[in-house]
C-alpha cells in the first residue's frame, strides 16, 4: 500500500478556521504538487480530503474526484487518519489531504518516532509505502517534496 500525505497549501489567516481559503501563493503550491502527482500517482488510488475549504481547494488542483472525510479534519488523531486510509491494508494508494500537526504526527509514527511530531511544510507531500517482507511489515519513506522544489 502507498500512503501519501499532502498538507494543504498556504491559506489566508482568517476565522472561522474551517472556511479559510488558499492564498494566491497557495493556489500555485497546490498546482505544482498536483502536476507532480498527475505524473506519479498510481492508477489505483483514492483521495481522502479534510472538510476544511483549504484542503478541498488543494485537492481540487488535482481532481474533483475525492472523498471529503471528517476523519481528516483539523485536530484529527493519528489513529483516525490511519483507519480512514485503511493503513496498511488498503489496495493501491491513498492520498490524504489534511493538516498539521496531525499529518506530522502520522509521519512520525510511520517512521517509528511515536513521541514526536514532524513539521510538514504547507503544500508538501510525504509518500510512504508498506509491504510484507519476511513475514513482517516494512515501511519505506519513498519521497518528501515541497512545492518550491518543483
Amino acid at each position: 500500500m502507498e500512503l501519501i500525505l499532502w498538507r494543504h497549501a498556504e491559506a489566508v489567516d482568517d476565522t472561522p478556521d474551517h472556511d479559510r481559503k488558499l492564498t494566491a501563493k497557495g493556489v500555485k503550491q497546490a498546482e505544482k504538487i498536483a502536476a507532480f502527482l498527475r505524473q506519479h500517482l498510481p492508477a489505483n488510488h483514492r483521495i481522502l480530503v479534510s472538510p476544511a475549504i483549504r484542503a478541498q481547494q488543494t485537492a481540487a488542483a488535482l481532481t474533483d474526484k475525492f472523498t471529503i472525510s471528517p476523519a481528516i479534519a483539523p485536530g484529527a488523531s493519528v489513529q483516525t487518519v490511519l483507519r480512514a486510509a485503511q493503513w496498511p491494508d488498503a489496495d493501491g494508494a491513498v492520498l490524504v489531504v489534511g493538516h498539521q500537526p496531525t499529518l506530522g504526527e502520522v509521519a512520525a509514527q510511520l517512521l517509528g518516532c511515536n513521541d514526536y511530531s514532524l513539521s510538514i511544510k504547507k503544500g508538501a507531500l510525504w509518500w510512504f509505502n508498506s509491504r510484507e517482507r519476511e513475514e513482517s511489515a516494512r515501511i519505506t519513506l519513498r519521497l518528501v517534496i515541497t512545492p518550491d522544489f518543483l
